[in-house]
């Protein structure tokens, strides 16, 4: 624990961002849950003769609805499923497939920005070009290239409807994604691999390790604390999709549609319990996959020395305990042999 009143420094000091975090995000995160639970009839009062506004209390029908066919099915590259099944479906297919791209195609580049060459300057201002660009502008940019006549099939020589409910939207989608974010895992990787002791890759050499041998076993391990974190946030960022597919193919192409799309779309209808259900849904999934990666995969966002060292202080305390209860008493009048 703290010490000589860092206890109370601390909490001081992150006390104006506490109470920040729970303004913007704690309070619209507490409506959000609260509709949720209702829903509006939209029915014509029989009193006045206008349409009824009024919220009713429904529990979790917001949520049995959307996971089965009551609201109706629609087409997708998983079959006739229901609309939050299949923005679900799509949701985990983008993650799966772009960040397993964006992490090899993320370490190659920082492998090549690593090396001392003639012109590395230009090289990585060119690879780290496209995160800058704001998403939207990707999106749109994008939307030009895969048009039927644009650059893309221009260059493949043949006419695939890249902007239409398909599966060659989904391409459309990776390859996108892939090429924007693809140097933020890389930026992040390159971070790691400066740190690693250039002594380290000599003695190497020296023991007659190849270029393979060495990646595997000492610049992979080495630099896994920072890849780790790098996936982990765009595991995170690629789960919440929604601007680039909007952007370049547009709403209503459930071959692309995902979690935060469906949401919009219900919001932007005034269905705001039905929105605010498939959020927290979401949400929810979004803190399990978080979760599974801190847990299995030891991704430690906060590798503060300090802060690791009373952690492993607590579990030996924790492990002490444990071994002092499980030691039997000895009552007054018995030796210990």
């Amino acid at each position: 624990m703290l010490s000589d009143g860092q206890g109370t420094l601390a909490a001081m000091l992150i006390s104006p961002t506490l109470i920040v975090i729970f303004l913007v995000v704690g309070i619209p995160i507490a409506m959000t849950i609260r509709d949720s639970f209702y829903t509006k009839s939209n029915k014509v009062d029989p009193t006045t003769g206008l349409l009824s506004n009024k919220e009713h209390f429904v529990g979790l029908q917001n949520f049995t609805n959307a996971l089965t066919s009551q609201l109706g099915t629609v087409p997708g590259e998983w079959g006739n499923l229901p609309r939050l099944v299949n923005a679900f479906l799509n949701n985990m297919y983008f993650t799966v497939v772009c960040v397993v791209i964006e992490t090899v195609l993320g370490v190659a580049m920082a492998l090549i920005m690593s090396k001392a060459f003639r012109g590395r300057g230009i090289v990585r201002a060119a690879i780290l070009v496209p995160w800058a660009i704001p998403t939207i502008v990707s999106a749109k940019m994008w939307w030009l290239i895969f048009q039927a006549s644009g650059v893309a099939n221009r260059i493949l020589g043949h006419t695939y409807l890249w902007l239409g409910d398909s599966a060659s939207s989904q391409a459309a989608v990776i390859i996108a994604d892939t090429w924007k974010t693809a140097p933020f895992i890389g930026l992040l990787t390159l971070a790691g691999l400066q740190t690693i002791p250039a002594e380290v890759y000599e003695a190497a050499k020296v023991d007659g390790a190849n270029a393979w041998q060495t990646f595997v076993r000492i610049t992979l391990p080495m630099v896994k604390p920072s890849l780790v974190v790098a996936v982990l946030f765009r595991t995170l960022d690629t789960m919440r999709m929604f601007d680039l597919p909007y952007g370049m193919i547009g709403p209503h192409k459930y071959y692309v549609e995902t979690l935060s799309m469906f949401a919009y779309d219900e919001a932007n209808n005034l269905r705001y319990g039905p929105a605010a259900a498939y959020s927290i849904l979401l949400f929810l999934l979004i803190v399990i996959v978080a979760f599974l990666f801190i847990k299995l995969l030891g991704a430690e966002l906060i590798t503060d020395d300090e802060v690791l060292a009373l952690r492993a202080q607590r579990k030996r305390q924790k492990a002490m305990h444990k071994r002092a209860k499980a030691m039997p008493t000895i009552t007054s009048g018995e030796s210990a042999v």
